[in-house]
């Protein structure tokens, strides 16, 4: 399981916002080990985010222009994703698995995954867990730990009710 790392590679992951048009990240805080930063591309919806010891980058937030909720990971490991293309996933949150889909994106030609829901209370279910490993057709792709993230969630609420 990965563990986070310094604040210096949290400086640089905020500097890589989503999509093609997408603007960079503001920060709005810290809370629980996470950064909470606004994404003015999502319709200025609140996310945390946490580097790894691996090289990723892992964000949880909410796409007010779409109206969901999501989970994206980034690795420069990753080169084989096709950007737009949907990848049949299962991540398992405390070894529960479930089934998903995730779409092939890129931050600054890194490769990622963007897993959304529609159901953003499933994000607190998520929260509420330790470790959560991503897995695709050829095995286990990611493990990290959640440490935090239920109070970093709770932040993104706070920062959400800011922004309107």
């Amino acid at each position: 399981m990965e563990m986070k790392i310094s604040k210096a590679a949290l400086f640089v992951a905020c500097m890589l916002p989503l999509g093609a048009a997408a603007q960079e990240l503001e920060y709005w805080g810290e809370a629980g080990g996470w950064d909470v930063m606004v994404d003015p591309s999502l319709g200025y919806g609140c996310l945390i985010q946490a580097a790894y010891q691996d090289g990723s980058v892992v964000r949880i937030g909410f796409d007010r222009n779409q109206g969901n909720g999501y989970v994206a990971a980034f690795n420069e490991a990753w080169g084989g994703i096709e950007e737009g293309e949907n990848y049949p996933i299962v991540f398992a949150l405390d070894g529960q698995d479930y089934d998903g889909e995730a779409k092939g994106i890129y931050l600054n030609g890194v490769p990622g995954a963007d897993i959304a829901f529609d159901n953003p209370d499933f994000l607190f279910d998520l929260a509420k867990k330790y470790t959560m490993t991503l897995y695709n057709e050829h095995g286990e792709v990611m493990a990290i730990d959640l440490e935090g993230s239920y109070v970093g969630l709770e932040a993104t609420i706070a920062c959400q009710e800011e922004m309107g």
